[in-house]
């Protein structure tokens, strides 16, 4: 059986939900789909970590968030960081989990009333193939995916992750304590949002 061919028409019916938040984040990001997937990458010391957080408690405005800490697990530094982006206030949306296997995750995800917002940081870490990752994409299709990625280079490190960030709607790589969208929902062109500010005057300032 041939698969469906879609008309102008068809494509212009199409609706999605979006995530109507405020001005800090549309206008790096603009207002993308709440089940856009996400591939944020950036090297070490650059902010990642904290955009991240950040934007794992945002999501938790729009539904409950899962972070799969493969990367740092809960050390110190990952306790210190929602102790200052203050994760408290989202206690009851946000939840994080270590050594969840990827059958374990899916799992996890066919059950009702799971996570709509899922953060794999990093996707190196979690030792998963692209193929798997697509396969999320695809089957949790109502769902978000943020696949965070080491760098090497100044690039996602490793082929794999490097064909994940095509696969994904929004792109952003994170430079300087500043996140900047380089994906297809773009908001105001040379916009970024601010992950540390007092971080950025000190990179500036070359301090």
């Amino acid at each position: 059986m041939a698969r469906r061919a879609y008309s102008p028409k068809d494509i212009a019916a199409k609706k999605w939900e979006t995530l109507t938040w405020g001005e800090e984040w549309s206008k790096p990001f603009g207002f993308p789909a709440d089940n856009a997937s996400w591939f944020v990458s950036g090297a070490s010391a650059s902010g990642k970590s904290s955009f991240v957080m950040q934007l794992a408690k945002e999501f938790c405005r729009f539904g409950n968030t899962l972070y799969l800490s493969y990367e740092e697990r809960i050390n110190q530094s990952f306790q210190r960081r929602m102790e200052y982006l203050k994760m408290y206030e989202v206690q009851g949306k946000f939840r994080v989990v270590t050594d969840d296997t990827y059958e374990e995750l899916v799992a996890r995800l066919k059950k009702p009333k799971s996570p709509k917002f899922i953060i794999v940081d990093s996707f190196q870490m979690s030792c998963w193939t692209y193929e798997q990752c697509e396969a999320l994409v695809r089957t949790f299709t109502q769902k978000c995916f943020v696949f965070v990625s080491m760098e090497y280079k100044s690039q996602p490190m490793g082929k794999p992750a490097a064909r994940l960030k095509y696969l994904a709607d929004m792109k952003v790589r994170v430079m300087g304590y500043k996140a900047y969208c380089q994906g297809r929902a773009l908001g105001d062109a040379g916009s970024y949002y601010v992950v540390w500010e007092e971080g950025i005057i000190r990179t500036s300032n070359n301090i």
